[in-house]
């Protein structure tokens, strides 16, 4: 049976970064990536762990194995890798009902990803609600980008209640940039 919880080992850090590589979309293929959905980023052993020391990730896991992870991310992570930094600075200038993201305090999702065998069973909007009964009392908004390419994840965030409020131009495509207000 497979159980939501924070990231609480060295293991489970190495099985997420085992998840993401399996998920990339240069190595899935097209075909596959425009079938299942994809990540682009890859993060680095070392930058998961800084992450981690910040905000612990959410995994899904079933048994030994993690099957399904959220990275959650804010500003103390500027300078460890350039799309996450061109994310914030876009966010950073990006308005939303009238007022610039960079004055509101707002958190960050850096990736999301569901192993193929546990897709369709809910795990997303789960860990995302798991976020928010976290976080929700600190940041006013959960915001991430999702590549215009990945339909499945754009409708999976739709369903949660994210609204595009702009779009970014990264790693040579077009992402659209989504946020979740938790004030809403």
């Amino acid at each position: 049976m497979a159980i939501l919880k924070l990231v609480e080992t060295a293991q489970e850090l190495v099985g997420l970064k085992q998840l993401q590589t399996n998920n990339l979309r240069r190595l899935v293929g097209e075909a596959e990536a425009m079938k299942e959905g994809f990540v682009t980023s890859e993060y680095s052993l070392a930058l998961l762990q800084k992450m981690h020391a910040v905000y612990p990730s959410i995994i899904v896991k079933e048994a030994e194995e993690v099957v399904g992870y959220t990275i959650v991310t804010n500003k103390e992570v500027l300078g460890e890798h350039p799309e996450l930094d061109h994310l914030f600075n876009t966010l950073d200038a990006t308005a939303y009902k009238g007022t610039l993201l960079k004055e509101v305090n707002y958190i960050l999702i850096g990736q999301v990803c569901v192993a193929k065998s546990h897709r369709g069973q809910g795990w997303v909007p789960k860990m995302y609600d798991f976020y928010k009964n976290l976080h929700a009392k600190n940041y006013a908004y959960l915001v991430t980008d999702i590549s215009q390419a990945n339909k499945r994840s754009i409708r999976m965030h739709q369903k949660i209640g994210f609204e595009t409020i702009g779009v970014i131009e990264q790693v040579g495509t077009g992402w659209d940039i989504v946020l979740w207000n938790w004030n809403a």
